[in-house]
């Protein structure tokens, strides 16, 4: 089983995202990314009520994208959602880069192979500047599967 529901951006972009929220956790990835895990409690203190929500995503709160936009004025935003049990799943990906929609919504269904120009997780890291190099893609160089779950990222109470 593999399920992600993250923010990816430089840290000091993802600071400013989550400048409101306590309980929010930035944790770094490779290539001078940083990845802030959709928690529960963020989605409930990012929602604005009555904002649009992002077509085709499951946690993605109402006005992330207006805060994205705004927020991606100062760098590339990508929201991104997998969901993989056995093999096969979904995945979905946003970019936001100077107050603008740059790519996406990308959307695969389970089934569903993967468009040639990689997975949407792929091309929304290779938007925010992810080198693939000797890896198998863009998810992979980033450090994505390095936890199996989005609450896996938190750190561990003590």
């Amino acid at each position: 089983m593999y399920c992600l529901e993250a923010v990816i951006a430089d840290r000091a972009v993802l600071r400013e995202l989550a400048a409101p929220v306590r309980q929010a956790h930035i944790v770094p990835l490779g290539q001078g990314l940083s990845l802030l895990p959709m928690t529960d409690a963020l989605f409930e203190a990012l929602t604005v009520a009555g904002a649009p929500g992002l077509d085709g995503f499951w946690k993605a709160p109402a006005g992330l994208g207006d805060r994205s936009a705004a927020c991606s004025a100062h760098g590339p935003v990508a929201y991104v959602e997998a969901d993989f049990f056995g093999g096969t799943g979904t995945q979905s990906a946003q970019v936001w880069d100077r107050g603008e929609v740059v790519l996406g919504p990308l959307h695969t269904a389970e089934g569903e192979p993967a468009p040639p120009a990689g997975s949407p997780i792929s091309q929304a890291l290779r938007r925010l500047g992810v080198a693939r190099g000797d890896h198998f893609d863009e998810f992979d160089a980033a450090g994505l599967g390095r936890h199996r779950r989005t609450d896996a990222w938190l750190p561990t109470p003590t």
